[in-house]
C-alpha cells in the first residue's frame, strides 16, 4: 500500500495555516500506466465517490446522506481491504485517501459494480486532506496498512509514522477512537511502537509494548499473503485515543 507525508515545517507568516508547507514526503508518485478499466472506473465513477480538496471541511452526514461512524484509511493502494471492509460493515462510513490514480480507478470501478454506497475517496495527499477537510473529533478510526517502510536508514525521516503526524491524527479521532497500523517490516513495527508509546493522549490496546493480534475487521490482502509466503511476519498496532 502507499503512504503519505511525514514532516510539516513551520509555515511562513503569509502562508495560510490550513495549507502548511512540507519538504519531506513519505511517498513517491510512481508513473505507472493506468489500464483502460482503471481509467474508465476513475472517469465514470468519480462524480459518485470522489471528493476534492476544494470541497473544504466536510459535513459527513451530508457527504454520506446519513449519520454513522466514519473510518478513514490512509493509502489504500489498490483498494482491496477498503472494499472488503465496506462490504462487511455497511453500518459504517468509509473514507479512503490514495495518491496513485490506478488504485483509485480500480476501487471506484469495483464500488460501482457492487453498488456499494458507504465509501468516499480522495486522490490527494493525506496531510492536506486531514488539515483542510476532516473536522476535529469526527473519526471513529484511522487506518494505515502496510505503508512504505523506507528501510534504508537515510530514508527513515520519510516514514509517515512520526510524532508530529500522530498528534495531528489524534485531534481528528473521537475520544475512544483508535489508530490502527499494520506492517510486514519488523524494524518499522518497532519504530511505530516507539513513536506511539511516547505519544501523548494514546493508549496501547494490547498493553504497554504489546502488538495486537490481527482483528477480524482487517482483511488479509493479496499483498499480505504474498509476504507471508515469503516468510514475512505481520505486526498490528492499535492505539486508542484516551485524551
Amino acid at each position: 500500500m502507499t503512504d503519505q507525508h511525514t514532516e510539516t515545517p513551520e509555515s511562513p507568516e503569509n502562508t495560510p495555516v490550513s495549507k502548511p508547507l512540507r519538504s519531506i514526503r513519505s511517498f513517491v508518485v510512481r508513473a505507472g500506466r493506468m489500464t483502460e478499466g482503471q481509467e474508465r472506473g476513475l472517469k465514470d465513477n468519480w462524480p459518485a465517490y470522489g471528493l476534492e480538496l476544494a470541497d473544504g471541511m466536510l459535513n459527513f452526514e451530508q457527504v454520506y446522506g446519513r449519520e454513522a461512524p466514519v473510518v478513514l484509511e490512509i493509502g489504500f493502494g489498490m483498494g482491496d481491504s477498503l472494499l472488503e471492509m465496506a462490504r462487511q460493515m455497511p453500518e459504517k462510513n468509509f473514507l479512503g485517501i490514495e495518491v496513485h490514480p490506478p488504485g483509485v480507478g480500480r476501487l471506484l470501478g469495483r464500488l460501482n459494480e457492487e453498488k456499494i454506497t458507504n465509501v468516499r475517496v480522495y486522490c490527494d495527499d493525506a496531510i492536506e486532506v486531514l488539515a483542510q477537510c476532516i473536522p476535529d473529533q469526527s473519526l471513529s478510526a484511522l487506518q494505515l496498512f502496510f505503508p512504505d517502510p523506507w528501510p534504508k536508514k537515510r530514508h527513515h525521516k520519510r516514514r509517515i509514522v512520526q510524532s508530529e503526524f500522530v498528534q495531528s491524527l489524534r485531534s481528528k479521532l473521537v475520544l475512544g477512537g483508535h489508530f490502527h497500523m499494520a506492517t510486514d517490516w519488523q524494524p518499522y513495527a518497532e519504530h511505530m511502537m516507539e513513536v506511539m508509546s511516547q505519544a501523548e493522549g494514546y493508549e496501547n490496546a494490547a498493553g504497554e509494548g504489546g502488538y495486537s493480534p490481527q482483528p477480524d475487521w482487517r482483511p488479509v490482502t493479496k499483498f499480505q499473503r504474498r509476504g507471508e509466503r515469503l516468510g514475512h511476519g505481520v505486526w498490528d498496532l492499535i492505539f486508542n485515543r484516551i485524551a
